[in-house]
């Protein structure tokens, strides 16, 4: 009979230590977490600020988070779904649509710090690789809002759609600390970046190219797909015009809210609770309930001897 050795025995039942929910579920990778949120303690309570990016089937969250003994605490926050009142309506997921994400933050974040006017970023993005730098203000150094990227569980991967975001914040004037290796247009052996293909990114060239690619060698394929792009009368080569338009609108104003169709007023409480009671039943007496009971079983009568 061959030996089985016990491994689970009871004196390591007794050690074991459960792990995080979150861990559990998959969801967190705390040895990363600890690196992002910690602070050196010569910085006493200064917050850690990290740029957490979040990619959904149909939408993409970007948050400055700050953590906190008590818990995460979200500085400002940008969806994807908002670039709508900016001119962007179809493919909210896509690269170009992450830099213009990260645009929007970024200035969000340096209007409410009121540091929008000292740094601008890249007015007009070429491709180039470009970090925010200190700048003077009334004869001292002003240095720009620092965070780090927190990518989570996502694959960073070279051309990564992540990195959409963070180069869009980088361009809005945030400082984060990067290189270009993740940029699409990255050689791994000249170890150099094509400006021009990450320009062509930024700008959904590589969408028009496809899109007018599928509409010559499939048709159907095509109208399938970019469906939502077909009824807007959106041109393959006017994408980047559209882009270029929506980064403009960004800088003038981002926190401009989408115009919606319906221009009827607002209904006021007591109409609302009016047309809640349209639908709701009132509470039968006791007495209505026995009638009621007798009716059903008069019916259920006659419909036997019937």
């Amino acid at each position: 009979m061959p030996f089985a050795k016990t491994v689970k025995n009871a004196a390591y039942a007794s050690r074991f230590q459960t792990k995080y929910k979150r861990r559990r579920a998959g969801k967190t990778d705390y040895k990363a977490r600890k690196h992002l949120i910690f602070q050196a303690k010569n910085k006493y309570n200064a917050p850690k600020y990290r740029l957490v990016v979040r990619f959904s089937n149909r939408d993409i969250t970007a948050q400055i988070v700050s953590s906190d003994i008590e818990g995460d605490k979200v500085f400002m926050h940008a969806y994807a779904h908002e670039l709508k009142a900016y001119g962007i309506k179809h493919g909210l997921t896509s690269w170009p649509a992450g830099y213009a994400l990260g645009l929007l933050i970024a200035r969000r974040t340096l209007k409410k710090l009121e540091m929008d006017e000292h740094f601008e970023g890249v007015q007009e993005p070429d491709g180039e690789y470009s970090i925010t730098e200190a700048v003077e203000v009334d004869g001292e150094k002003c240095r720009p809002f620092k965070c780090f990227l927190d990518v989570g569980l996502a694959r960073t991967s070279t051309g990564a759609k992540i990195f959409a975001v963070m180069k869009g914040a980088s361009d809005g004037g945030i400082y984060i600390p990067h290189s270009e290796n993740r940029f699409p247009g990255y050689d791994v052996e000249t170890k150099e970046l094509d400006a021009e293909t990450l320009r062509k990114y930024i700008f959904g060239g590589h969408i028009s190219e496809y899109m007018e690619n599928l509409a010559d060698d499939d048709e159907e394929r095509y109208k399938s797909q970019f469906q939502g792009y077909i009824d807007d009368k959106v041109e393959p080569d006017s994408l980047e015009e559209n882009y270029q338009e929506a980064h403009k609108a960004i800088r003038k104003d981002p926190w401009k809210k989408e115009e919606t169709q319906n221009t009827s007023p607002k209904k006021s409480k007591e109409e609302w609770k009016a047309e809640s009671k349209k639908y709701k039943q009132n509470k039968l007496t006791k007495e209505e309930k026995v009638e009621r009971v007798k009716a059903k079983i008069n019916a259920q009568k006659t419909e036997m001897e019937a």
